[in-house]
């Protein structure tokens, strides 16, 4: 199911603000704890203009962003298994 206009723009929006608060940050080497406390303020911001809790911007995000994950994951194997299917082309035997 494709994400909405909508969707995309407020997961794009935290995922901006994400890169710019923590630009060197190693998400496999980061407790967790210290990643949410650094997008905070983009998850409060968001919760006042949607008149939403804090909890609700944070958990609708992580949905959306497994989403996104899914969905990037299922093209690449597209385009994996696309190029598998064409080597034959690229050989020269």
């Amino acid at each position: 199911m494709a994400m909405s206009k909508e969707d995309r723009e407020f997961l794009d929006r935290i995922t901006s603000y994400a890169n710019d608060a923590m630009p060197d940050l190693d998400p496999q080497k980061t407790r967790v704890s210290i990643q949410l406390d650094k997008m905070r303020p983009v998850f409060e911001e968001i919760a006042k203009e949607q008149n939403a809790s804090v909890e609700d911007i944070f958990i609708r995000y992580m949905d959306l962003a497994n989403e996104a994950f899914v969905e990037s994951d299922r093209k690449m194997r597209e385009a994996m298994e696309d190029l598998k299917d064409n080597d034959s082309v690229f050989r020269f035997d």
